[in-house]
């Protein structure tokens, strides 16, 4: 089964608009890519109906602008500090481990955030956010 990429975020929230930046681009090549706001109920269902699923969100962790990490949530658990931003008390970190508690992961699921530096209100990626979703968005497409 192709992956269903989810791509995380406000867009009216500057850098928490990326994961919503890359779901579009990815869509738009063909690929099988939504948006999603972040709900951790709703990615538990959407967990249930995808074996392989890949989520893109921005990330508040302390580390530099633009730096991607990369969690492989089948081996381990995910740190919900790097997702604490959130405007959802029940997020992305919760919504995995709750998923895991209950036996409803998917077969795989890969996480990839991208350390924001801006989350005011307005649109548009900050440039070092910008820069790391184009190759992050490059590498999606080669797979």
């Amino acid at each position: 089964m192709p992956n269903l990429h989810i791509g995380i975020g406000n867009p009216f929230r500057r850098d928490d608009g990326v994961g919503p930046w890359l779901a579009t681009r990815l869509a738009q090549a063909g690929l099988n890519a939504i948006t999603h706001e972040g709900d951790g109920t709703r990615l538990i269902d959407l967990f249930a109906d995808h074996p392989n699923i890949v989520i893109l969100d921005a990330s508040r962790s302390g580390a530099a602008p633009g730096k991607l990490t990369e969690f492989n949530a089948i081996a381990a658990p995910v740190p919900a500090e790097f997702f604490h931003y959130s405007t959802h008390r029940f997020g992305v970190a919760e919504a995995v481990e709750t998923a895991r508690a209950l036996g409803g992961l998917p077969d795989r699921l890969t996480l990839f955030a991208i350390e924001g530096r801006e989350f005011s209100h307005g649109q548009g990626l900050s440039p070092p956010v910008a820069a790391t979703a184009e190759r992050l968005l490059g590498r999606l497409l080669e797979r």
